[in-house]
């Protein structure tokens, strides 16, 4: 079974082909960053023109790095949201022409959903899902923060999320604050490398009551980017400071304990196979090693998504279509995207 997958929910261009849900015979991916870095964050605008420029070139590749023909393939898939509604309209619409003129089935796809099952690709692709769930999994990126308890695939629950910025969104922030560039999160992970991340003590978001529905597992980072604003007004930093370090360092543990806890907190009340991690933020390299910490106290097995499917990718949307076995149930030719589709 061979499907086309195609993602432009935000500022990614990217196309793949997918066999069986599992083999990833491509995975082209066009990034926007340079686009974008001067504005500090994604521009709608630019975002959809780029996506309109680069799209057809994209999907061509990954068709040439897949060695098949489009009449091999049994279904187109897109995402369909959430994300941004004229970043999503691009893909979505070349993928019903691709549809149409091929007379194959399209699949819209839940970006969110990608991404939950992305820890599955890569190397632990010919692993059956059914082993590990249910699966607690953290989806952490610039525009989704959010604990989801995955059953099976297509049966999932919101567990708890963010009630302001993403965890990716807060980096982004705190690094703008820092004078460091975009993209956020890696400049600050690159800077907290030789910094002491107890060096100043910033909050950990939000902290619900175990016993509150409401607060019990979700997240909140704009208090702890208020505190780093206030605190660098009443200590400014100047050129060179040697207190970067430990300012990227604190804020950054900041970020990441308020992940890890919620997730530890979860673990207290339900009974999982195991526990992962996707999104953008999971390439976090001091997140992982506090997952791993996590995961080993819990003996339980840690799946977290490969580098390579943390942000966004279409072997994830061509790997959740294939899930879906009887397309024609699933024909999306006459849906339009959806920009706040819910993953339950």
């Amino acid at each position: 079974m061979l499907v086309l997958g195609i993602e432009t929910s935000c500022d990614e261009t990217a196309a793949a082909v997918v066999r069986d849900g599992r083999e990833i015979l491509s995975n082209v991916i066009y990034s926007q960053i340079a686009r974008h870095q001067a504005y500090g964050g994604v521009v709608p605008e630019i975002a959809s023109r780029a996506h309109v420029e680069v799209l057809p070139r994209i999907i061509e590749e990954s068709m040439t790095e897949a060695r098949v023909s489009w009449n091999d393939l049994d279904a187109i898939a897109a995402t369909r949201g959430p994300g941004l509604s004229t970043s999503l309209l691009v893909g979505f619409t070349a993928a019903k022409a691709l549809s149409l003129r091929l007379n194959k089935p399209l699949l819209g796809i839940n970006h969110l959903e990608g991404h939950a099952c992305s820890v599955f690709l890569g190397e632990r692709s010919p692993i059956q899902v059914s082993e590990f769930c249910p699966l607690l999994v953290l989806l952490a990126s610039g525009g989704h923060t959010s604990l989801v308890l995955i059953r099976a695939i297509g049966n999932y629950e919101i567990l708890g999320q963010t009630f302001d910025d993403a965890a990716g969104e807060a980096l982004d922030k705190g690094a703008k604050l820092l004078g460091l560039g975009y993209p956020g999160g890696p400049e600050i992970e690159r800077v907290a490398r030789d910094g002491n991340p107890d060096a100043v003590k910033f909050p950990r978001g939000l902290r619900g009551r175990g016993d509150d529905p409401e607060t019990r597992y979700a997240f909140s980072f704009s208090g702890l980017k208020t505190s780093l604003l206030y605190h660098l007004k009443s200590q400014p930093l100047q050129p060179g400071d040697p207190r970067l370090p430990d300012l990227a360092a604190s804020y950054q543990e900041a970020v990441v304990d308020t992940l890890v806890s919620r997730i530890d907190r979860a673990l207290d009340n339900h009974v999982v196979n195991g526990v992962g991690c996707a999104g953008g933020v999971a390439r976090n390299k001091r997140l992982r090693e506090k997952l791993e910490r996590l995961a080993a106290k819990r003996k339980l097995p840690l799946l977290l998504a490969a580098p390579d499917f943390c942000t966004d990718n279409a072997a994830m949307i061509a790997a959740v279509a294939s899930a879906n076995l009887d397309f024609r149930r699933h024909d999306a030719s006459e849906l339009d995207v959806d920009p706040t589709w819910p993953l339950a």
